[in-house]
């Protein structure tokens, strides 16, 4: 399985760049929007996409900003939290694997990481015909604001046990979700999940959960 370079079209005329990996016979494929100042070569996230693409997903990193937004970002941070640029950007990436002839045909998952989780939500109340599951690991769903009631696709929350404040938002977010909805603690993590073993129990989790998206049957 070789990946190839993605070139996503954005609305406003922005290309953003990325690395896509399908396994043959693939049984889905995953979107990743990293976090609040990260990028596509995120080894957290590149970690989960190994994962994943061993169980036979195939998997999209890119970079929701270009190189001059990241540069301002840097200095500014007027980028990192705009969720609403970030959503768009994440539902031109799923226009962009729908299209795609080699993730054309198969269910999208989404997987976000911090601000990353709230532009997935939105993408997901954006394309509720296309996206079929979100995970979130870290995440901010909260910043999803109105979209979290539009949200049709089951969401999986994973927060570390000792990520307290990001724990009690996830599970405001997830009572205002009418979608199904699962939050995972992990118990003894913190924010970034870097104690030993605590990623490789997201990595699990969102595997568990993105094998079931090609099952329409799957009862959640």
């Amino acid at each position: 399985m070789l990946p190839e370079t993605a070139r996503i079209a954005t609305d406003s005329g922005a290309v953003l760049t990325g690395d896509l990996a399908v396994p043959d016979r693939a049984r889905g494929v995953v979107a990743f929007a990293h976090g609040s100042g990260s990028s596509r070569h995120s080894p957290r996230n590149r970690a989960v996409a190994g994962v994943l693409r061993e169980a036979g997903l195939g998997t999209l990193l890119f970079d929701l900003l270009t190189e001059d937004e990241e540069r301002t970002d840097r200095v500014t941070a007027e980028h990192r939290f705009d969720v609403p640029l970030l959503g768009r950007r994440l539902v031109a990436a799923v226009d962009w694997l729908v299209g795609h002839p080699s993730a054309a045909g198969l269910p999208v998952g989404l997987f976000g990481a911090s601000t990353g989780a709230a532009a997935a939500l939105v993408a997901a109340a954006e394309r509720p015909g296309e996206v079929r599951a979100v995970v979130s690991r870290g995440g901010r769903p909260d910043l999803a604001g109105d979209a979290l009631d539009r949200v049709g696709a089951p969401v999986l929350l994973i927060v570390g046990g000792e990520d307290r404040e990001v724990l009690r938002l996830n599970e405001r977010a997830a009572a205002r979700l009418s979608a199904p909805c699962t939050v995972h603690v992990v118990p003894g993590a913190t924010h970034l999940f870097e104690e030993p073993g605590a990623l490789d129990q997201v990595a699990a989790a969102a595997r568990d959960w993105f094998a079931r998206m090609s099952r329409r049957e799957a009862s959640w």
